[in-house]
């Protein structure tokens, strides 16, 4: 069993992290049906991208007749890929690209269990050839037969666990919404039987909780939780006068969106639950620029999601939010002085609060965007909304809010790589997050490091909207729309950018066709260098660049060798050996020659691969037996291999001597091999 994680979520599908009153989790055979003709991305991403590998526009009749096709061959699905006979799929979304290859996401059940972290996406090319699998779980078959469904724990002990961890996160709900049921857990390993358990009434700032809490149903012990809550005239706040989508006719209009799938837009009038009011009116004109007018923030609101439709739908060729035409819905004044807005997969809509003396609707183009595309994430990838792939989620929704600031380009909110620049969370002007230098805002992380997946994910978002700017725009000072940037690399060498479009449409496949409910950061770039190599080329100045983004924030290493190496002697240990299960190895490295002490900035190159990374403890142990941690346990950690530079600060260490890397594996259920280590003088 492996032990919860240090840190919980806080909210899911939210804007803001709790901590600074400012709120997004699991997100809850060939086809014949496919648009050949366009293509979906902008021409700035089209050139030099092979035509084939791009998104093809789906419509939802399409998309329909692509999933009732996979659903009748999910059970050849299942033989093909050698699941267990009492293991089934579930089709959940389907995606294709103009050469007629789908890319199948599927959830899994075992014995009529769901399997929670069991999820896949299985590529196929039109000729009805398996062309690529990317699993949640790495767990094997035997691992899934051996999982039991006789629970020695009750559902009441479930139920009581999940309300204990709810209060902890400042919840007042005395029983669950959603009563415990049996589930095999399989997105931290070894997969067990568990009980699922969802609590919810209100988080402590007033955002709906809707936490989902996952029980040993052996011991009764925590294992995981996370948080599931993420053509009139409109006079807007944000956006100045804008053509709004709406319905009725002289005398009798309303906020309905008839050409996006019938968005609707309602009053809650300060409530919190809910649906509230349909705005409408005798006129088709909404609001007046002022937050003292209810209208006003209903028409940003509006404005925001059909914009992000649009984006979504002539950029990217996904209709809706769930590729399947239907519009979702928001809700406006929420609450008294609340200062969020959150996207929910249970209601499928978008909800804002009216901020600090309801005075600055959280109702900005980026933040309509960053909530809709909550929902975007929740029906393809599904990242669980904890760990890195809880900081991938948020990430991927600043990212999309972004992309849509620069195609609405408006003049009152022309794009820029700010988030949350126009709503004042701060009361002095600043954006909410920074993504050219993420710690601008004083939490979030511009780089990548092993602990991580420990911190809140809207800081640890930070070093993914960092590779994007880095990918977007590239390294150093610059001005883009009248905004001023300087962003830094964690090797300080320099990247190159690709442009924003071609940025966007990298990382939009990688979610689509790539992505599951456990990616983290190292997946997250063996994914889009993937989906790069599809549509560039692998020997593409486009390759090259994500990769050089990704080794930036400390993600893997530089192209071609390129990664910085600070000079001196080498010594290393490259004799393979295995690394037995629940054991501690030592590998030494015996260095001589070298005079006084060991450098303050020692380079320790280690190189393991490990079907579990996060069980691995790494320390470099001096000659006189002091050790100095590389790397911690983290049982978020999931993907594999461990191939990563450290610097060490070993200035008071003798040089001379016999080294070792220690290596302490501190779970059960995954093996590994040493491959390497090398320490540079």
């Amino acid at each position: 069993m492996r032990p919860t994680p240090s840190r919980r979520a806080t909210a899911t599908g939210a804007l803001i992290a709790a901590t600074a009153l400012l709120a997004v989790g699991m997100q809850g055979g060939a086809a014949t049906a496919a648009p050949e003709s366009a293509t979906a991305a902008p021409a700035a991403a089209v050139k030099g991208a092979d035509p084939g590998a791009l998104p093809a526009k789906l419509s939802p009749a399409q998309r329909a007749e692509l999933l009732r096709e996979a659903n009748s061959t999910k059970a050849a699905t299942a033989d093909e890929l050698g699941l267990g006979a009492t293991e089934k799929l579930v089709v959940r979304d389907v995606v294709k690209d103009v050469d007629g290859t789908t890319h199948t996401r599927y959830e899994r059940t075992l014995g009529g269990l769901p399997v929670l972290g069991g999820d896949l996406v299985v590529s196929e090319s039109e000729s009805g050839r398996t062309a690529g699998v990317t699993k949640a779980s790495r767990a094997t078959g035997a691992q899934l037969k051996a999982v039991g469904t006789v629970a020695d724990v009750t559902p009441a002990t479930a139920e009581k666990q999940a309300l204990t961890a709810a209060r902890a996160e400042g919840s007042k709900s005395t029983e669950a919404s959603r009563a415990p049921r049996k589930v095999v857990w399989a997105a931290s390993g070894t997969p067990q039987l568990a009980y699922e358990t969802v609590v919810g009434g209100l988080q402590h700032d007033g955002t709906p909780n809707e936490l989902h809490v996952i029980t040993d149903a052996s011991s009764g012990a925590a294992l995981y939780e996370w948080q599931a809550i993420e053509n009139g005239t409109g006079n807007t706040q944000y956006n100045g006068q804008v053509t709004l989508g709406t319905s009725g006719s002289s005398g009798s209009y309303n906020l309905t969106d008839t050409a996006r799938g019938s968005h609707k837009t309602y009053n809650l009038n300060r409530g919190t639950s809910g649906t509230g009011t349909l705005f409408s009116g005798a006129d088709d004109v909404w609001g007046n620029g002022s937050a003292s007018n209810l209208e006003t923030a209903a028409a940003d609101a509006h404005y925001g999601a059909a914009e992000t439709w649009d984006f979504f739908k002539n950029v990217m060729g996904r209709s809706g939010i769930r590729g399947d035409g239907v519009g979702a819905y928001s809700r406006v004044h929420y609450g008294n002085n609340y200062v969020n807005a959150f996207w929910s997969d249970s209601c499928f809509c978008m909800t804002y609060g009216d901020g600090s003396g309801n005075l600055k609707p959280l109702t900005s183009l980026d933040v309509a965007a960053h909530e809709m595309t909550h929902g975007v994430t929740s029906n393809t990838a599904g990242l669980v909304y904890s760990g890195e792939s809880g900081g991938l989620n948020e990430a991927t929704s600043d990212i999309f809010a972004a992309g849509v600031e620069f195609y609405s380009n408006t003049a009152q909110d022309p794009g820029d790589y700010l988030v949350g620049e126009k709503i004042d969370i701060n009361g002095n002007g600043t954006p909410l997050r920074y993504m050219d230098k993420p710690s601008k805002d004083g939490a979030s992380k511009d780089y990548w490091y092993s602990g991580i997946g420990s911190v809140d994910v809207h800081y640890s978002s930070g070093p993914a909207n960092h590779f994007f700017y880095l990918l977007s725009e590239g390294s150093g000072a610059k001005t883009v729309n009248g905004v001023s940037y300087n962003s830094a690399t964690s090797d300080g060498l320099p990247v190159t950018g690709i442009g924003r479009d071609k940025a966007l449409l990298i990382w939009f496949k990688a979610l689509t066709t790539k992505f599951t409910s456990t990616t983290n950061y190292a997946a997250a770039r063996t994914g889009t260098l993937a989906v790069a190599g599809e549509l560039y080329g692998t020997t593409s100045a486009e390759y090259a660049a994500v990769a050089h983004a990704w080794a930036g924030i400390a993600v893997g290493s530089r192209p071609g060798g390129g990664d910085p190496d600070p000079g001196g002697k080498v010594f290393q240990n490259t004799t393979a050996k295995a690394l037995a299960d629940r054991s501690t190895t030592n590998l030494p490295v015996v260095v001589s020659g070298v005079t006084g002490n060991a450098p303050s900035d020692l380079s320790v190159a280690v190189n393991i691969t490990h079907t579990y990374r996060g069980d691995l403890v790494l320390d470099l142990v001096a000659p006189d037996g002091t050790a100095y941690r590389l790397k911690n346990s983290s049982s978020s950690d999931s993907a594999d291999n461990v191939v990563a530079t450290y610097t060490v600060n070993a200035s008071s260490e003798v040089a001379n001597g016999t080294w070792n890397l220690r290596v302490q594996d501190a779970y059960s259920g995954d093996t590994g091999t040493f491959n390497s280590v090398k320490l540079t003088f």
